[in-house]
């Protein structure tokens, strides 16, 4: 179903639609948790539908389900940490309700879902501060499952969610790293809350988290559930590796702890909690800060290996008192009337056995002693041999023999056979004396060879003797049966004399005897004969191992001195070393016995394969002795015949292509059986690099990595090759591949040697990749402008062959003396997932196969900034613009205060001014620039504008002006109104820029109270003395138009002026006001005020009634720009300025109404109402007078800003 999605309303109408409860609808809804557990987005867009559902319904597969989805949404799914924190907001209520379920599965659930919600809405309430209502919901929660640990009726599944709950508060509820830059938002903690929080007591919050934490330890030490404990332990590993500060602590805990209070507990449950103990303490002891416990580890390991080989014994000497107590009661005789005569006497055993003797014996006469553990067979025994006396033991012989063969021997006395610790001491003398001659003479059973019980586990020091190995009544017998007889019927075997010992020597002696020549056997009866030795072998070794012989399973020796070995050598070179092939003359080769041993030589390797490949993991120690037989065969056969065709690479691929079909990550197997190869050849290494690029499986991936890792850490000869294909792995273009070969090889940076060197060069050999191209393409246009000067520097070049020559020598004079540590495009070194030249335009994701590497390591080896800064330079644009995008994620991960990085900001290498300006926007992209920053880019501004003017260069053509956007803000005054109009000038129209300069007027410009104009002595007063005012910002961009420019200044003022909420009509008129006193009056300004009063119609009034007339006042029209200005402006803003425009004289007024002819009525119009003075009214008629049909009595107006003649008018009376 997940394979083919369906809309998930429709699957929830579907669900309703049928019967509740039903088969039907489990499937559907299990349909749809599979699809959401694949996509899960739609989830938060159900949750409240969901939730509905279940707020005081009744037991029912719908309620089980959403329940069990809004487990899975909150604390499993893909979703981002934000959607997650916003479920959990959301279904706080509904879990608190549902906490008082009567189904301990449904609050087991809610609790399970608690543990993440808790971190979650603490990390929300941190940061918000009006969330007290859910805060308290949260905390009373948290109290009522912490009860739930605590309290005896709680049922067991809640109470080990509870306990896994309780140490998610412990980790939420105490500081973590105190550093902000190193803080994981995945790990909420009292570090992140402010100390200042409304309705966060973080000091409370801080000791509750303690007591918890001592009301564990004190459950650690007191609990007798094993179930718990295991439970506690399990869950300190996360706290110990996110709290330091509790590690001391925990160690501790675990070195005082004993197994006091389990000791009503089966044995088995106090070793559970023992082995949950060891690993907790290894896995502490294994983290790199913790190096300071590791002795303290060290002596508790030590104490509980000591105390778990003691209840080992104990444990031991329970089970064989009580098998001897249920053994002793029925070898008592039933008769009373005496008790101490021995069970087993002749008249006993002779007598009809009871019945419920005869019951128990038919019971162990059809029990299956075989389903027992090999163990508990050999306690059982070992206690029933100890329950005899010496003189029944005897007579139970005695009976043995008389009933199956017939004989009666004396019954003299018998020598004791010992047992318990004496027993296993001649056990293990006679083991030393045995030699593998001695196994051979023992009979081998036919038919097919057996599997290998497993070796006895180890016990307790002067373990009861192994009856198994005390085959006494019949390998004994067999060998020398006379001896024996004459030991248990005590008589002295005569000594033989010394005449009889040289008479016998003398009828002995060995005169002309030759041995036959053997038989001919035919090719059946070979195969035959050679697997029935390999089968007798094998099954000996089997033998050796049940006496506890063999190496452990995890052992990777091969060729060792155990027997186990040697019969794998045994095998191996029966089958690699023994037959010798035949002369391959030409009536030999005519004749094809090679190829016949060949092929029956091939057969037994192939058989032998087969069984391994059966069980490659419990016979890798086999498969490893035969590749390195195998492969010392072939070296002795080469030497000696040229001829010979080897059989090492034929059957380790066989192995190798074999066994990868069955690769686990979990299983080392596969990785420590290459490793111990003697050579891993070339298609060997291609499958490891198959395996790592197999990015379907996991499992393969692993295994692939960790055996070159191995390869190269253990077999300096295999070094190069492995770690070449890691290198060549680290520019793969799949990232999961590249990300795994880039986490290898950057472990070995910066201290291991050679590895480090190895990857350090690869990695910038990447780097000058994306360089030569373009060097490359410099170089031959250097070459062809030199020799086009050569021939006189106009005439292009003629193709001359001595000219061609010298260009070639030039190129490579060129490529002798390459800038910067460029290599030859020869030298660098190529991938198979990389083409050899970079292809422009060049594109992000080939870009980054080449750098990946070299920004990883440059976390750790920061010396790499400066070959990142200084190859910048020598790349293409596209390189460059790549460059810029896939760096930030490291320059954040080095952050602000990163020394080398400031240094290269301070020092900007040549042009890197691109780069540099990009790691300096990502450090204030999402935040305020520190002090350090700040005074860094003053001082290189300072420092570039003192070389400027040493040189007499333009300051605005040096260093870049979006240097200054980042600090502007963090500037004083003077400094802003010195550095701001080069930020302006970057404007050209583009979005870009614009949007830049917007973000540097809204940080520099403080925003106007509400009040503004209004006399108050409660402004506020944050940072008036740095920032600066609207006003002033705006008179700041008319004084400075022409050091901007009139295009970006007129983009600037347009940009004030989308500012709404901070360029006010109040504003606009205190800037026009004080624009008006200067002086010189920028050329823009009439342009402003027209824009103004469009803008703001309010301003009408005070344009018309004060502006335009200071205006006539300073003469307008002798600045034509300005008087242009003030023509339009009048119309705009017509008929309020008429009563101004009359204040003209009389030629700018014809001049006015000339170019703009539609003031002509209205300037009419108003001079008939207004004047009274018939001679004033006159004069102006003349001026705004009738037109003759037909005839314009002025030319058509113009409608812009084209300046008049460059002669000035004559000064005009005044009207």
């Amino acid at each position: 179903m997940a394979s083919n999605p369906v809309d998930p309303l429709q699957a929830l109408q579907a669900a309703f639609s049928v019967t509740p409860n039903s088969k039907e609808q489990a499937d559907i809804l299990s349909a749809l948790r599979e699809q959401f557990e694949v996509a899960p987005a739609p989830i938060p867009l159900l949750l409240g539908t969901l939730l509905s559902l279940v707020v005081n319904a009744g037991e029912s597969v719908l309620k089980k389900w959403v329940i069990d989805l809004l487990h899975f949404a909150i604390c499993r799914s893909t979703l981002s940490i934000d959607q997650r924190t916003q479920m959990a907001s959301q279904a706080l209520d509904t879990l608190v309700q549902l906490m008082d379920d009567p189904n301990p599965a449904t609050v087991k659930v809610v609790v399970q879902t608690f543990t993440t919600v808790y971190p979650l809405l603490f990390r929300l309430s941190c940061t918000s501060r009006n969330g007290q209502t859910a805060w308290n919901i949260l905390t009373t929660a948290k109290n009522r499952i912490i009860e739930f640990v605590w309290a005896p009726t709680s049922n067991a599944g809640v109470k080990f969610a509870a306990i896994k709950f309780v140490q998610k508060v412990i980790l939420v509820q105490t500081r973590g790293v105190s550093d902000p830059r190193l803080q994981n938002k995945n790990d909420p903690n009292l570090a992140s809350c402010p100390a200042d929080h409304p309705f966060i007591n973080v000091a409370q919050c801080e000791n509750e988290g303690k007591k918890l934490l001592e009301a564990v330890f004190n459950t650690f030490y007191t609990s007798q559930n094993a179930d718990l404990l295991s439970a506690l332990l399990n869950s300190w590993a996360s706290l110990t590796r996110l709290r330091p500060s509790v590690t001391p602590l925990v160690v501790t805990a675990l070195k005082q702890w004993t197994p006091a209070a389990l000791a009503n507990l089966p044995a088995s449950s106090v070793k559970s909690v023992e082995k949950s103990l060891r690993i907790l303490m290894i896995h502490i002891s294994r983290i790199p800060s913790n190096a300071a416990y590791v002795g303290q580890i060290n002596e508790a390991l030590n104490q509980q290996a000591v105390r778990m080989d003691q209840a080992l014994g104990e444990e031991k000497r329970r089970k064989a008192a009580g098998l001897d107590s249920r053994k002793r009661p029925p070898s008592v005789s039933i008769e009373p009337t005496d008790a101490k005569r021995p069970k087993f006497e002749p008249e006993a055993s002779s007598s009809t056995p009871s019945p419920s003797i005869s019951a128990n014996l038919g019971f162990l006469a059809s029990f299956d002693f075989t389903s027992l553990p090999a163990n508990l067979i050999t306690e059982l025994i070992i206690a029933n041999l100890e329950a005899f006396s010496e003189p029944s033991f005897l007579s139970l012989v005695h009976s043995y023999r008389e009933k199956h063969t017939g004989t009666t021997p004396a019954p003299t006395p018998t020598p004791s056979i010992p047992t318990g610790p004496r027993a296993a001491q001649l056990r293990a003398e006679s083991r030393r004396s045995l030699t593998p001659q001695d196994s051979h003479s023992r009979p081998i059973p036919a038919g097919p060879a057996v599997s290998t019980p497993p070796p006895p586990p180890v016990g307790v020091k002067d373990e009861p003797v192994d009856p198994l190995q005390m085959d006494i009544d019949q390998d004994e017998l067999e060998y020398e049966p006379d001896r024996l007889n004459e030991e248990l019927s005590g008589g002295v075997v005569a000594e033989p004399s010394a005449a009889d010992i040289h008479a016998t020597a003398a009828n002995l002696q060995l005169i002309n005897f030759k041995i036959p020549p053997p038989r001919e056997l035919t090719e059946d009866e070979r195969i035959q004969q050679l697997g029935s030795a390999v089968k007798r072998i094998w099954i000996g070794a089997g033998d050796l191992n049940v006496a506890g012989e063999a190496l452990p399973a995890e052992s990777t020796q091969a060729g060792g001195h155990s027997p186990t070995e040697i019969w794998m050598l045994l095998i191996v070179r029966m089958i690699t070393r023994v037959a010798e092939p035949p002369p391959m003359d030409d009536e030999a080769i005519d004749a094809g016995p090679g190829h016949d041993f060949y092929t029956r030589q091939d057969q037994l390797r192939q058989t032998l394969c087969d069984y391994i490949m059966s069980d490659f993991p419990s016979r890798v120690r086999l498969a490893t002795a035969w590749m390195n037989e195998e492969w010392y065969n072939d070296q002795l056969r080469l030497a000696e015949d040229s001829n010979w065709r080897p059989n090492y690479d034929t059957w380790l691929n066989q192995i190798v292509a074999t066994y990868q079909t069955l690769l686990d990550a979990k299983d080392r197997t596969f990785s420590r059986f290459l490793l111990d190869l003697p050579n891993v050849p070339e298609d060997v290494l291609g499958l490891l690099r198959d395996l790592c690029i197999d990015s379907s499986s996991i499992d393969r991936m692993q295994v692939g990595f960790a055996t070159l890792r191995g390869l190269v850490v253990n077999r300096p000869s295999m070094r190069t090759e492995a770690l070449t294909v890691l290198l060549e792995l680290t520019t793969h273009s799949e990232k999961k591949t590249r990300g795994a070969a880039i986490n290898t090889v950057k472990l070995w940076v910066p201290n291991t040697q050679p590895m480090d060197g190895m990857v350090r060069e690869f990695a910038l050999q990447m780097l000058r990749k994306l360089q030569i191209q373009r060097t490359r393409a410099t170089e031959q246009n250097v070459s062809m402008l030199v020799d086009g000067e050569k021939a006189d520097g106009i005439q292009a070049y003629s193709g001359d062959s001595s000219d061609i020559s010298h260009n070639d020598h030039d190129v490579q004079g060129k490529d002798e003396n390459m800038e910067d540590g460029q290599l030859p495009p020869e030298e660098l070194v190529h991938t198979p997932y990389l083409p050899e030249q970079i292809e422009l335009p060049a594109q992000k994701s080939q870009v980054l196969q080449h750098v990946e590497l070299l920004f990883a390591l440059s976390v750790k080896v920061p010396e790499f900034l400066d070959e990142i800064f200084a190859a910048y330079g020598q790349m293409d644009t596209t390189v460059q613009d790549a460059i810029q995008d896939l760096i930030t994620a490291l320059i954040r991960s080095l952050g602000s205060s990163h020394g080398k990085l400031l240094t290269l900001v301070r020092n900007i290498p040549q042009g890197a001014e691109t780069l540099a300006l990009r790691v300096l926007t990502i450090f204030t992209e999402h935040g305020r620039p520190s002090g350090q920053l700040v005074a860094l880019v003053k001082a290189l501004i300072n420092e570039r504008e003192a070389k400027a003017k040493a040189a007499h260069k333009d300051n605005d053509k040096d260093l870049d002006a979006r240097f200054l956007i980042p600090i502007i803000a963090e500037m004083d005054k003077p400094d802003i109104l010195r550095h701001l109009p080069r930020i302006v000038s970057i404007l050209n129209g583009q979005a870009e820029p614009k949007n830049l300069v917007r973000s540097v007027f809204s940080s520099i410009v403080t925003t106007p109270p509400q009040t503004f104009g209004s006399v108050t002595s409660n402004l506020p007063r944050v940072r008036q003395s740095e920032l600066l005012t609207p006003a002033e910002l705006m008179v700041l961009l008319h004084d400075s138009e022409k050091e901007i420019g009139l295009k970006s200044a007129i983009e600037a003022i347009g940009i004030c002026f989308s500012m709404t909420d901070v360029f006010r009509s109040e504003i606009l008129a205190v800037v026009m006001q004080q624009i008006m006193d200067e002086a010189d009056l920028p050329v823009l300004f009439l342009r402003t005020v027209i824009q103004a009063v469009t803008t703001y119609k309010s301003l009408v009034g005070f344009v018309s009634t004060t502006l335009l007339s200071r205006l006539i006042t300073k003469k307008i029209w002798t600045n034509p720009p300005l008087w242009e200005g003030f023509i339009r402006c009048a119309k705009a803003i017509a008929p309020a300025s008429f009563g101004a425009l009359l204040q003209l004289p009389k030629d700018q007024l014809r001049e006015l109404v000339d170019k703009q002819p539609s003031l002509k009525s209205g300037l009419r119009d108003y001079v008939n109402k207004k004047s009274t003075n018939k001679a004033r009214i006159a004069g102006f008629l003349d001026i705004f007078g009738e037109e003759v049909p037909g005839t314009p009595l002025h030319p058509p107006p113009r409608d812009d800003f084209t300046p008049p003649p460059a002669e000035s008018p004559p000064e005009p009376s005044p009207a």
